[in-house]
This record gives structure tokens, sequence and C-alpha cells, in this order.
């Protein structure tokens, strides 16, 4: 049952987190392009997959569970980002998203560096949370 939690969550982490960083990222351009209707169906992916990607971390403590590691301090850690990434999402990208499809053009450009910024943040805390996945620092299952 383990192995199928964890194939599950590394699934659903590639299937639904990887479109948001990609959709996420390419977002700015295109808002700020005036591209709106290439900008509106990458807001609708990020918001989209973004309710999707609650499986990654259901399936994250189930897995964890099994594997009896939720109290190790990396999963703390990844737990930790892992809310502070989706705190970004939700919070940061998500409206700022919103506010520059509803904006003119200059708005929209004037904001599209902040919003670029925040999701190079959103990515980076990803990135840190698969480097923890990995290496499992203080670990002893083995790996």
């Amino acid at each position: 049952m383990t192995k199928l939690l964890l194939s599950l969550h590394v699934l659903a982490a590639i299937v639904f987190i990887g479109p948001i960083t990609v959709a996420a990222s390419l977002f700015p351009r295109y808002a700020k392009e005036s591209a709106e209707g290439v900008a509106a169906f990458l807001h609708r992916i990020c918001s989209g997959y973004a309710f999707a990607g609650l499986a990654v971390p259901i399936l994250g403590f189930a897995t964890g569970a099994a594997l009896g590691v939720l109290t190790d301090p990396w999963l703390i850690a990844s737990v930790i980002l892992t809310a502070a990434a989706a705190g970004v999402l939700g919070f940061a990208i998500l409206p700022g998203q919103q506010r520059m499809l509803a904006a003119d053009r200059p708005a929209a450009a004037a904001t599209a560096g902040r919003l670029a910024m925040l999701t190079g943040v959103f990515n980076l805390l990803w990135a840190v949370v698969v480097v923890l996945m990995i290496v499992r620092p203080g670990s002893t299952t083995g790996a």
C-alpha cells in the first residue's frame, strides 16, 4: 500500500503542480503583452490545477503515515514549505493574475514584475520541497 500511495503522491505532484509552475511563469508575459485570451487560459490552468493540487499534500500525509515518518524534521519542513507555497499561490499569485486580467495594459505591465517574482518564489518553494523529499536529511529509511 505504501508504494501505491507514494506513486500516487509523486504522480499528483507532477500532473497537478507541474502545470501550475509553467502556467504561472508564463502568465505575466502574456498578460503584459495584452494577449488576454492566452493569459485568461493560463489563469484558468493555475486556478483549476490549484484545487486539484490539494491531492498532493493529502496523499503526502497518507504516505508519511504509512511510512511512519510524520514527525521527521524533513517532512515537517516540507509541510511548512508546501503550506507557504499554497499561501503564495492562493493569496498572491491567483489574485494578482485576476487583477492583471481586469487592468488596462499600462497597469498590467506595472504589475507583471511583481507577479513574476512571486511566481519565482512559488517555484523555488516547490523545488526545495522536492529536494527534501529526495534527500530526506536525517531520515532513517535508508535513502
